[in-house]
């Protein structure tokens, strides 16, 4: 027993033997993860909360906390944490401290801080209730503790800030914070009952008095007015105050010393007897005058119905032009088309809506009687709450249920009183004020023909046929249907320190693309994915053509906006690690999202930087735009948070595009349906034509995926597999020295060669036996099976080696694709600067999967190209490639042509010749000999000389030009020295041939200058700079500069290189 007993302390002394802090226990404590912030307050408060956390943990040491911290920063935040992590000296252990102020000093910058501080010290109450200001007092006191230092001073700076009248009751100064908050809400409450009081006798006597002390007594409850814009519609605004102002009734009686509770003295809060209301501990009751036709409608009495008035319940009766707000938002989870209706009077919501949603309706006893179109509608029903999010912000609405209304919501003139609404139908916006958080929303409501994600007739039929996704047509539009929503996640565009705004001058663009580009424009403004701007930053606006619809794509040429960006590290996904998780699938589904890049919002400081120059005037983008740096990892940061628990289980993305894999049909039933639940809850949208379901093979970046495993696609390999049989030792050379290149990777590759290298010794006859045939399909399969397209090390950058060559384009990815095809008929005129671009770019695009978000290293052998990404000025075509490769991160070498074998014998081949096909000399020769003609040596010497015809003008017309006769007689003079004649009598100023005074010659030397098709349409100033090396003649400068601006051609295509002119000033009125 004694041993049980002493074996039974041992372990209470082990259960209560303290032990050190873990982070499972610190996690334990749910700390906020910060990945990057919306505002720079944000980073504030995340700082604060973790404090919070630490204080719940006592016996946390420095560097425990700076470790446990730095594992809640992931994303951009994490990216910063590394970077911070590696400046630190080897050996050194970051402390809190440490991380606490490297954090402030890049999250929370000084200006912010001295903003905040200024609101504070400027805040009034103003419209605003006692509680709301007393919120708002409190949030902004944390940026400006040095004015609150005690409670004193922070009772004198809330009473500062009071309403003048409130001020002039309150009186006196309070040593107390808490004691002024509650005299100045029971105040708030004495001086409302008065007021009441007041309307109620004014109400009493209104039937004696005139009209005008009739309109006397609404002065006091908030109104709105409603008055024309530009536009010619209406809109809102508050006309004096949102909230009824403070007046001093007559029969008010003085604030007097406070006695003890008693029947005469209730609480003004909950009404008892006991205590007084700064005593009370029931919830604040804030009982504001509420607006006509307000939410909480006063209740008639008796079972008199209710009145009520709507103008349209369906879309498809608002006149074509009519100007009307009208935009999809969310309704407790859902799409939903919202229109703002000024003339109903209460809120709407659609029957069918709310049955098709699963909201549940109440039945009230008095019933409304709602005027219409049509028929007058009769109905008892509405929904108690319904959370509508707008902007961001959740409104809480209780609709009156219509059985026959079209549109889901109608918000009524009751909503926009309660919500201080201010609808501006010229510019399409609307602006919101929450009762919550006081927060102003200004949102942008995109035009009719975009109010709702419509799904295309025939894909809505596809859609019908297909299991699982015929539930989920929504996720599947037509187009998008706006801008995105609210996310908690935004781009952000980090510049390196010290970066001054840059702007470039826009490009020139054709007449069609003008029209394109106002086309575009409006149609994005219309959506919402941009607006006009008046930022520093600009960049200029150019058109790329679409690959798969064709047509005309608007780009923003960023790389001004790129060189000082702060690069994202986020990782993209590694295809081999991908494909590792796809063992025993045998059900696939691929999903592409369309405009992937436009469903992200921007962050709102970050929006002027993404600016762009065009022909009618500056834009910025609200959402993500392609050609910005980051946005490809950013992208992916933003799917793999989607998908997070899910990823490597059933779920693989890339970017944008979304592979689902599962071992049985069941199983992809379910795991289709995650996939798109989880695209409706975040609002993403795919682009059903590219999407495939239900498949036993797919193709997956450059893979087909089956049952059976991974292969390689077929288009992958073509161009060694489709490598037809060499017809000469030339031939034979060229494929010879590409397998050679790889000979490590190939066993026995000099034995396998054998037959085909003793063709190309000297004096050797061409003869393809079948050795040479079993030897060139040995060569052919050992280069595209493993170990060669194996050997895939991501760890390393990839090398690719690119060439270019009169008959095609070749390409190879160190060591694990080849590719090679013929120019197109087009590229055959293509110049070599762009030719050997386009063997760039085409690497880039077969090889997209493997580069992007990989550092490769381009390898050619037209020196110039090094050079490419800093150049200056472009052509239309390397406009568009630089789109592309701005993707990547890349550095492109110059490798002489004798190393580059590889590339060159893929794009040299011969089935890639077709800019000439010749016979070889040798068989010429052999069908010359069989047709046995007689051969005759003949030699004739032929001379041709060109000369150009407007020079024996210029000659003939001195001859015949009497003005130079005096130049001829004055020769000898000094100030003629400068002339001189040749053997041919011909007249010379210097070097220059002297052009006489004939117009129409003259005008034959300038148009062959200016419009011919080897000069198209130069300035005058290079048209001068040409033309004075070879001619002469008094006043040529400004002749040419009058003929250049009377140029028509010139005048309609060319833009002004000037800054549009400002305002035209008015003149003074005379006296």
């Amino acid at each position: 027993m004694a041993e049980e007993r002493q074996a039974q302390g041992q372990q209470r002394a082990r259960e209560h033997q303290p032990r050190g802090i873990t982070y499972q226990d610190f996690e334990g404590l749910r700390p906020p993860v910060f990945t990057t912030f919306p505002e720079p307050l944000a980073a504030d408060d995340w700082l604060r909360t973790i404090e919070s956390k630490f204080t719940l943990l006592p016996g946390l040491t420095e560097q425990e906390k700076a470790r446990f911290a730095a594992q809640l920063l992931q994303g951009p935040a994490g990216a910063w944490y590394a970077t911070f992590q590696a400046m630190q000296q080897q050996d050194h252990v970051v402390t809190w401290e440490e991380l606490r102020t490297a954090f402030r000093a890049h999250y929370i910058p000084a200006s912010l801080m001295e903003q905040k501080q200024r609101e504070f010290r400027e805040l009034k109450q103003g419209s605003r209730t006692v509680m709301l200001y007393v919120q708002m007092f409190i949030q902004l006191s944390q940026y400006s503790p040095r004015d609150v230092a005690d409670d004193p001073s922070r009772a004198a700076r809330l009473l500062q800030g009071f309403d003048p009248t409130l001020q002039t009751h309150l009186g006196r100064r309070y040593q107390s914070f808490s004691e002024l908050v509650d005299t100045a809400l029971d105040m708030e409450n004495r001086l409302r009952v008065a007021n009441e009081d007041q309307k109620r006798k004014r109400q009493a006597s209104s039937a004696q008095g005139s009209s005008q002390k009739q309109k006397a007594n609404y002065q006091q409850q908030p109104r709105y007015v409603i008055r024309p814009n530009q536009s010619g519609w209406f809109h809102r605004a508050p006309q004096q105050q949102q909230y009824p102002a403070y007046r001093a009734p007559t029969q008010l009686p003085a604030p007097r010393a406070p006695t003890a509770p008693g029947p005469g003295n209730p609480c003004f809060n909950c009404g008892k007897t006991c205590h007084f209301s700064r005593e009370c501990r029931a919830p604040r009751r804030i009982q504001g005058p509420t607006p006509a036709g307000g939410s909480q409608q006063s209740k008639p009495k008796g079972n008199t119905p209710r009145k009520g008035q709507v103008h349209y319940i369906h879309l498809e009766q608002i006149p074509v032009g009519e100007p009307v707000l009208a935009g999809t938002f969310s309704a407790n989870g859902h799409p939903t088309v919202v229109l703002f209706d000024s003339g109903a009077t209460h809120t709407f919501i659609s029957q069918s809506y709310a049955s098709k949603h699963g909201i549940k309706t109440s039945c009230i006893k008095e019933s409304y009687n709602i005027s219409a179109p049509g028929n007058p509608i009769n109905t008892n029903l509405i929904v108690k709450r319904l959370l509508l999010n707008i902007g961001g912000e959740d409104f809480i609405i209780s609709p009156v249920v219509l059985p026959h209304q079209g549109i889901d919501i109608i918000l009524g003139i009751n909503w926009m009183n309660e919500n201080h609404a201010v609808l501006d139908i010229g510019s399409r916006t609307v602006q919101l004020k929450s009762n919550v958080s006081g927060k102003i929303l200004k949102i942008h409501i995109p035009s009719q023909k975009h109010i709702e994600p419509t799904v295309n007739a025939t894909e809505l039929q596809e859609i019908k046929k297909i299991p699982v996704v015929c539930d989920f047509p929504d996720v599947f539009p037509e187009e998008l249907p706006g801008p995105p929503p609210d996310r908690n996640v935004e781009f952000s565009i980090e510049l390196v320190p010290g970066t001054a705004p840059v702007s470039k001058r826009l490009y020139r663009m054709a007449p069609d693309e003008l029209k394109e580009l106002k086309t575009q424009l409006q149609e994005q403004l219309d959506k919402g994915f941009i607006r006009p701007s008046s930022s520093p930053w600009g960049c200029p606006a150019l058109f790329v053509e679409k690959k798969d619809q064709g047509g005309k794509r608007l780009c923003v040429d960023y790389r001004p906006l790129n060189a000082v960006t702060v690069k994202n590290k986020y990782p993209l996904p590694h295809i081999d690690i991908l494909f590792d998780q796809l063992a025993g699938a045998r059900v696939f589904s691929k999903i592409d999202l369309r405009s992937g890049y436009y469903q992200i919002k921007i962050r709102e400081e970050d929006i002027p930087k993404t600016a762009f120059l065009t022909r009618y005037g500056l834009y910025e983008y609200l959402v993500m735009s392609f050609g910005l740096t980051n946005a490809p990892a950013f992208f992916m940061y933003m799917m793999n948070s989607v998908f997070i628990n899910k990823l490597d289980k059933f779920v693989v993305v890339f970017i944008d595009d979304i592979l689902i894999y599962s071992e049985n049909e069941e199983e992809h039933k379910e795991h289709l349906r995650i996939v798109l639940t989880r695209l409706r809850e975040h609002k993403l949208y795919a682009k059903f034509s590219k999407c495939a379901f239900w498949l036993k093979e797919v193709g997956f970046l450059g893979h087909i995926l089956s049952e059976k495993g991974v292969a390689v696609d077929p288009n992958k390999v073509e161009s060694v597999l489709n490598w037809k049989q060499p017809e000469s030792v030339t031939e034979i050379r060229s494929f010879l020295g590409l397998a050679g290149y790889y000979r490590r990777f190939i066993k026995d590759f000099s034995k396998t060669a054998k037959p085909m290298t003793s063709l190309t010794k000297k004096n050797a006859k061409y003869t393809w036996s079948p050795n040479c045939e079993e030897a060139f399909q040995s060569l052919k399969k050992s280069l595209t099976t493993t170990p060669v397209l194996a050997q895939l090390d991501v760890t390393k950058p990839f090398d690719v080696y690119c060439d270019a060559s009169g008959k095609g384009l070749g390409c190879v990815l160190m060591v694990v694709a080849y590719a090679s095809r013929q120019l197109r008929k087009h590229e055959a005129n293509y110049p070599t600067h762009d030719l050997e671009l386009a063997a760039v770019v085409h690497a880039l695009k077969i090889w997209r999967h493997y580069l992007l978000g990989n550092t490769c290293h381009i390898y050619t052998d037209h020196k110039s190209l090094k050079y490419i990404l800093t150049q200056p000025e472009l052509n239309m075509r390397q406009r568009r490639w630089l789109e592309l490769i701005k993707d990547y991160d890349l550095e492109i070498h110059y490798h002489p042509g004798k190393a580059n074998v590889v590339a060159d014998a893929l794009s040299r081949r011969a089935h890639c010749n077709v800019i000439e096909a010749r016979p070889t000399v040798r068989v010429l020769c052999c069908e010359i000999d069989e047709i046995e003609l007689p051969m005759e040596q003949l030699a004739e010497l032929y001379n041709l000389i060109i000369e150009p015809t407007i020079k024996e003008q210029i000659i003939t017309a001195q001859k015949q030009d009497k003005g130079l006769a005096f130049i001829h007689a004055g020769m000898d003079e000094k100030k003629r020295a400068c002339f001189t004649l040749d053997d041919q009598g011909v007249l010379w100023f210097k070097n220059w041939l002297v052009v006489p005074k004939d117009m129409e010659l003259r005008k034959r030397i300038l148009d062959e200058a200016h419009t011919s098709m080897f000069t198209m349409h130069p300035g005058s100033n290079k048209m001068y700079q040409d033309q004075k090396q070879k001619f002469w003649w008094t006043r040529m400068k400004r002749e040419i500069a009058t003929y250049v601006s009377e140029c028509d051609v010139c005048q309609r295509i060319k833009a002004d290189h000037l800054k549009p002119a400002g305002m035209l000033q008015p003149l003074a009125l005379p006296a």
